[in-house]
C-alpha cells in the first residue's frame, strides 16, 4: 500500500506545494515509507527533499526548508503504507469473529500490528513480534505500546490465544521493560478461564514491571448473539470479585461496566490515574460526569427547549444523573433513551457497536427540538454508522434533528446550545 494522501491541512506546507488528495509521496530525502513512524522520523529535517506522484502519474521533486518540528500537513489515508501485521492468533473470545456477514470491510480486518499500536493506541498481542520488529522498536526507542495480556499463565494463553507463541508473554514483556519499552495492558476477563485465582497471579506477575507498566485495564468480555460457544458474560458475582482483586495492585483498573454489574458507585477520579485508558471503557462516564460538573448551568431559559440523549445502555447511569440536573432548569425538559442492541444481542451495551437500525428504532418516537448522539456511533472522520448507513439517511428516515457530540467526554457542544436560549 503505497503513502496515498487523503488531504492536506489549511494553511500547511502542503497546501503551499499545491499536493492534492489522492496524490502519493514517494519518498523524503531518497528514503521510501513503509508507515507513519518513517514519516514522522525523516520529515523533521529543517531541509528536505520529497517525490510526490500526481494523480496524473507524473513525479515531482521538491526540495523544501522548514522548520525542525514543522510537519507538512500532510494527511494520510492509513498510517500504514505497507501491508498491515495480521492477527495469527484464534482467541477464544475474538469479536471479529462473532460478526455477521455485511459490516464495513474494515471490521473483518484482524490486526496484530506494533505500528498501529504506537500510532493508534490499538492492542497487540505480541505473538508475531519478529526480531526485526524488535530491533526498530529499541532503535528508535518506540512507545509506549497497547499490550493484550488476558493471563500470564502460559499454557493457558496458548489456549486462549489459541496459538503456540501466545505462551511467551513473560518474556516479551521483560524484553520491553529491558529496553526501556513502556506499555499500557489489558485483560479480558471471560469467566472460568482466567477469573479469580488466574487473575490474581496475572496481576501479581504484570506487578514486578514497576517502571515499564503503565496501567492495567481490565474489561468483561464481550459476546454476541453470533457468538456459538460456551464462554460466559461477567455477572454480578465475578465483577464484584473482579473489582475486589483489582483493588490489591496498584496502576490496575476495572472499566466501567463491572460497577455496573456489581451495581455499585462509579469510582471516583483518583481511581483512574490519568485515564490513560478511556476508549477501553475504564473512566469513561466518570470523565463524563466530572467534566459535565464543572459547567455553570443557567436557572432558566427564555424560551422552552426539549432536548433527548440517546446513549448506550452502558452509559445509562451517566445520563440518568445529567439528564436529572439539567432538568432542574426552568423551561428545559431533557430526556435519555439507551439504545438496545437487537443488532448484537442484549449482552452487547457500548456506543461504538451501535447500529442504525437500533438507533432508528429508539429515536423514531422521540418528541425533541434536538436528539444528540456521541461520535463513537461514526466511523471516524465519516458520518456512517456500523452498518454502512450515513447519518444523513438516518435523519431522512425519523425527520428528527440528530446532532453529533464531537467529544465522548463532553458535553460543551450540548451546555452551549442551552446557554442560546437563556
Amino acid at each position: 500500500m503505497p503513502a496515498i494522501i487523503s488531504g492536506v491541512e489549511t494553511n500547511s506546507i502542503a497546501e503551499e506545494l499545491d499536493i492534492q488528495t489522492g496524490d502519493i509521496l514517494l519518498t523524503i530525502d531518497g528514503n521510501q515509507l513503509e508507515d507513519m513512524i518513517d514519516y514522522q522520523y525523516y520529515m523533521k529535517s529543517e531541509i528536505l527533499t520529497i517525490e510526490i506522484q500526481k494523480k496524473n502519474g507524473e513525479i515531482e521533486e521538491i526540495e523544501l526548508e522548514k522548520d525542525y518540528e514543522e510537519d507538512l500537513g500532510i494527511i494520510f489515508e492509513s498510517a500504514v503504507f505497507d501491508k498491515i501485521k495480521p492477527c495469527l492468533n484464534n482467541c477464544i473470545f475474538c469479536f471479529v469473529a462473532q460478526q455477521p456477514k455485511g459490516l464495513r470491510n474494515t471490521l473483518y480486518i484482524k490486526d496484530d500490528d506494533y505500528r498501529l499500536s504506537y500510532l493508534q493506541g490499538t492492542y497487540i498481542t505480541t505473538t508475531n513480534l519478529t526480531e526485526q520488529d524488535k530491533e526498530r522498536i529499541a532503535r528508535l526507542k518506540l512507545g509506549p505500546f497497547y499490550i493484550s495480556i488476558h493471563t500470564t499463565n502460559p499454557k493457558l494463553r496458548t489456549e486462549m490465544l489459541r496459538n503456540p507463541n501466545a505462551s511467551k508473554i513473560m518474556e516479551n514483556l521483560k524484553w520491553f521493560e529491558d529496553n526501556e519499552i513502556p506499555f499500557h495492558t489489558q485483560i479480558v476477563l471471560c469467566p472460568g478461564y482466567n477469573d479469580g485465582n488466574e487473575l490474581e497471579r496475572t496481576l501479581k506477575d504484570l506487578s514486578q514491571f514497576k517502571n515499564s507498566l503503565l496501567s492495567v485495564a481490565i474489561v468483561p468480555v464481550g459476546i454476541t448473539q453470533y457468538r456459538n460457544s460456551p464462554l460466559k458474560t461477567v455477572n454480578k458475582e465475578i465483577a464484584k470479585q473482579t473489582i475486589e482483586i483489582a483493588s490489591k495492585y496498584n496502576k490496575v483498573c476495572c472499566s466501567d461496566e463491572f460497577f455496573l454489574l456489581a451495581e455499585e458507585s462509579l469510582p471516583k477520579s483518583e481511581y483512574y490515574g490519568n485515564f490513560s485508558q478511556l476508549d477501553d471503557g475504564v473512566g469513561s462516564l466518570r470523565i463524563l460526569i466530572d467534566d459535565f460538573d464543572e459547567f455553570e448551568l443557567p436557572k432558566q431559559l427564555s424560551k422552552k427547549l426539549k432536548i433527548a440523549f440517546a446513549c448506550s445502555t452502558a452509559a445509562k447511569l451517566a445520563f440518568e444523573y445529567i439528564s436529572n440536573k439539567l432538568n432542574k432548569i426552568k423551561n428545559l425538559e431533557t430526556s435519555f433513551y439507551p439504545v438496545k442492541s437487537t443488532y448484537w444481542g442484549d449482552k452487547i451495551t457500548v456506543a461504538g457497536l451501535i447500529t442504525s437500525e437500533d438507533l432508528i428504532n429508539t429515536i423514531k418516537n422521540i418528541e425533541a427540538d434536538y436528539i444528540f448522539i456521541p461520535s463513537i456511533m461514526l466511523k471516524p472522520y465519516t458520518d456512517l454508522f456500523l452498518d454502512g448507513v450515513s447519518l444523513k439517511e438516518v435523519i431522512n428516515k425519523t425527520k428528527k434533528n440528530l446532532c453529533i457530540v464531537e467529544n465522548n467526554y463532553s458535553l460543551a457542544e450540548v451546555i452551549d446550545l442551552i446557554n442560546d436560549y437563556t
